[in-house]
């Protein structure tokens, strides 16, 4: 009995410190992009979430994105963050990503316990808890959440630049390297949110 006891106790306490773990997801979008700033995400899930619908934000059709984004917006603390056009020229691509992620972290209402980072690197957070996890956006439904809400995030401001800078289709390409893009740069020439530091941007002169 006294045995019993014991086991009972330990299992307890082990329950207790897992409900009592508090973590955050965090994922960026942007980084392949050759226009405007990279987003992240900072995601603490709430218990009552459907973790099943969360997946990867590369998997999932515009409109299924932007309902989750809702649903998990509701249903979460979240927070996003973003390192500038300058910033990432300045300081380089993986920097102003983990800046990025930095700032999304810092934002939270609630302090997380543990922050699983998608990737193989996290950024200094001092005071914080931060692990990596390679394909996280695959395997941590927090993380998952996190790159769905960057990903619509930066989505939406692209498709506002993409109305002041007309023609070249980033509604469409949301910036990335397609061949209506490029050429658009070679009609158009380079504006003040291409990445100067970028190929093929940094090419033009």
């Amino acid at each position: 009995m006294g045995r019993f006891k014991k086991n009972k106790t330990k299992n307890s306490r082990f329950r207790y410190q897992n409900l009592m773990k508090i973590i955050a997801g965090v994922d960026e979008v942007g980084r392949g992009s050759l226009i405007g700033p990279v987003y992240a995400a900072a995601v603490i899930l709430n218990k009552s979430i459907n973790k099943k619908l969360l997946i990867d934000s590369k998997k999932l059709t515009k409109p299924k994105r932007e309902i989750l984004a809702k649903y998990i917006k509701k249903n979460s603390v979240w927070a996003t963050g973003k390192a500038s056009v300058k910033e990432i020229d300045k300081i380089n691509i993986l920097h102003a990503s983990l800046l990025a992620m930095k700032r999304a972290v810092i934002k939270l209402k609630k302090k997380p316990t543990l922050v699983l980072v998608d990737g193989n690197k996290c950024p200094k957070i001092k005071d914080y808890n931060l692990n990596s996890v390679i394909k996280g956006d695959e395997k941590i439904p927090s993380i998952s959440a996190a790159s769905i809400i960057a990903k619509v995030t930066r989505d939406k401001m692209i498709t506002i630049l993409g109305k002041k800078f007309r023609g070249y289709y980033w509604h469409k390409n949301y910036g990335y390297g397609t061949k209506q893009h490029l050429k658009a740069i070679k009609t158009f020439g380079i504006t003040s949110q291409h990445r100067k530091t970028f190929s093929p941007i940094n090419k033009i002169k």
